[in-house]
Order: structure tokens, then C-alpha cells, then sequence
């Protein structure tokens, strides 16, 4: 009996597994048209890029603060690294900020999931 019931929750445990993800988790089209996939590594978020001349470049990791997402983020056309930020707007919008002066300076892009 205590068996079954170990083994139960065992397999709860495996079909819940998916459910943990974090909303930012996923493939992700870019403004500008690229794809980009973001996926949990260690206790940040890594961002790669999946197609075009960049595929399978690392060009961002964010840390989940709060309600948003800090951390360095690359433009891989100019390989410069800049103060990284993201934040949705939906449950599918991501907005994508790369700063500098402290986010005086910057751009953002919005991102949907794909």
C-alpha cells in the first residue's frame, strides 16, 4: 500500500513537472523578426537565438526579480553587451530593454511568443 501511494505521487510529481516553468520560458519571435529561445539555466534565464546568421549564439541571461527580469543582454549585430530588463504585457508580449546609464538610455522591443 505504501508503495502505491509513493509510486503515485512519484507520477503526479513527472505530469506537474511542466507546470513549474516560468512564464518567461519559451520560443519567442523578436521585433525585428529573429527567434529567439529562452530557457532556465542554473538560477537565471539564458536567451539563444534559434535562426538566421546568429542561431545558436548565447546573447542574454536574466534573474527574475519580482514581477520582471534584470541581468546583461547582447546585441549580437554589434556584439555590444548592454543592462538587460524584461517585462510582460500580456500573457504572450515580452518587453525586451536594453539600457545604459543606469536605463536612462535605451531601447526597447516587444517580443510574442511564438
Amino acid at each position: 500500500m505504501i508503495r502505491e501511494f509513493i509510486l503515485a505521487a512519484a507520477m503526479a510529481g513527472l505530469v506537474s513537472a511542466p507546470a513549474l516553468a516560468d512564464q518567461i520560458e519559451g520560443r519567442w519571435r523578436t521585433g525585428e523578426g529573429g527567434n529567439v529561445s529562452i530557457a532556465g539555466c542554473g538560477s537565471s534565464f539564458c536567451i539563444k537565438v534559434t535562426s538566421g546568421e546568429f542561431n545558436g549564439r548565447q546573447i542574454g541571461k536574466l534573474k527574475k526579480d519580482g514581477d520582471k527580469y534584470v541581468g546583461k543582454i547582447t546585441d549580437p549585430a554589434n556584439d555590444r553587451t548592454y543592462r538587460g530588463s524584461a517585462w510582460f504585457s500580456g500573457a504572450n508580449t515580452l518587453n525586451m530593454r536594453g539600457s545604459v546609464l543606469g536605463g536612462l538610455v535605451g531601447r526597447t522591443d516587444k517580443w510574442t511568443r511564438r
